[in-house]
């Protein structure tokens, strides 16, 4: 976010992109832990289970807590980098200051959207703790393996309301923060 004379006298933006970085480091580790444990759980439970012929018992449920954990952090990573899929054969065609205003009108509508399931995940947590649910094998309650959906939620609309605000002060059309609407030459 950080781009343009304009941005770097303005402490609002200043603290915006701190607060973007940030996040952005608690995702990575967030992500790298994830996918590590994933894999690690993944490895032994097929070496329990075919070189020792005994399966653990905990490894499925495990796994479904790593991909709720990693899917909900990388919505956010995604919205970070410009990665989620677009559909622009219309947007593309349009003049650039139509594409600016469409762009912090998805963008804005999107953060919304994003705070909005992050409420009602929250609610349906609630209700599922409030049932006592317990997962079989780890015994743990049901509820944490949803605790990461509201928290990556909330990051996927900070990031979008921060795509916002970038295409609100830059002259240039955002789809993240630091990607730049266009399409790299290979």
């Amino acid at each position: 976010m950080t781009e343009g004379a304009g941005y770097k006298k303005n402490p609002v933006l200043k603290a915006l992109d701190f607060v973007d970085e940030q996040i952005s480091r608690l995702e990575g580790v967030i992500l790298a832990v994830g996918v590590i444990a994933m894999t690690i759980n993944t490895i032994a439970a097929v070496i329990s289970r075919f070189v020792f012929n005994n399966a653990i018992t905990f490894t499925d449920e495990l796994n479904v807590i790593f991909i709720v954990l990693v899917t909900y952090a990388g919505l956010s990573y995604a919205a970070r980098n410009g990665r989620h899929i677009r559909m622009s054969a219309i947007y593309d065609a349009l003049p650039k200051k139509i594409r600016k205003v469409l762009m912090v009108v998805m963008t804005s509508v999107t953060s919304l959207f994003m705070f909005f399931l992050s409420f009602y995940s929250y609610r349906y947590i609630a209700e599922v703790y409030e049932s006592g649910r317990i997962l079989p094998a780890l015994g743990l309650p049901v509820f944490y393996i949803y605790l990461w959906v509201p928290f990556g939620f909330m990051l996927t609309g900070l990031q979008y309301a921060f795509t916002a605000v970038k295409n609100l002060t830059q002259s240039d059309v955002y789809l993240s923060t630091h990607v730049k609407d266009g399409y790299a030459d290979t």
